[in-house]
């Protein structure tokens, strides 16, 4: 029952875009195509996912060495070799998506998302028990799958607009922001649904 809370709790009642507001850069601009969404959605799971780990594991090491006021440095670093993994990958794999993706793929590396899944892991799980390293990778997956709901969802809304009449004023960013201001109270109702 522990880990099914935590998967929907990380997905949807404390989604990092819509409920946290975290990681809002990459969700509204690489969010035009559902394509490229699911892109960018795959490649946030990818990181997190693996950043909680191997942030679990510097973490112990600063304990370790009564270092940990470089924690938030070390994050950093670890997520940005990360990054520059999937770019190469991507770059070398499907270069369609690398280029697709553009500026937005490096903009993982300080996407606060991917930075406030692995300190949150560390506050709320610890470093005691390979339990809470499980628990770490799990809430980072399922964060980046809430990241990727939210970002194809809002893809979606956008391509449909693309075709609708939206009034002139409204059309571009405005009706985006508006779009994604009501998927937010949307998300934000699944916290009663948990309490």
């Amino acid at each position: 029952m522990t880990y099914f809370l935590l998967i929907i709790g990380a997905m949807f009642v404390n989604n990092f875009v819509l409920c946290q507001f975290l990681g809002c850069c990459p969700f509204l601009g690489v969010s035009k195509k559902t394509d490229t969404a699911l892109g960018m959605g795959l490649a946030v799971i990818f990181v997190m996912g693996i950043a909680s780990v191997f942030t679990w594991l510097v973490q112990k090491l600063l304990v370790a060495a009564g270092i940990e006021y470089l924690q938030t440095i070390a994050f950093i670093l670890v997520i940005a070799a990360l990054v520059q993994l999937v770019e190469l990958v991507l770059k070398k794999f499907m270069p369609a998506l690398y280029s697709a993706l553009g500026v937005y793929l490096p903009l993982i590396t300080t996407n606060c998302a991917v930075l406030g899944v692995a300190i949150l892991n560390i506050q709320s799980y610890g470093i005691a028990t390979a339990e809470s390293l499980l628990l770490s990778f799990l809430n980072g997956v399922f964060s980046g799958a809430g990241f990727t709901i939210a970002i194809l969802l809002l893809a979606g809304i956008r391509e449909r607009m693309d075709i609708d009449m939206v009034p002139k004023p409204f059309r571009g960013f405005p009706i985006t922001l508006i779009s994604a201001s009501v998927m937010s109270l949307a998300f934000t109702a699944f916290s009663g649904m948990i309490a």
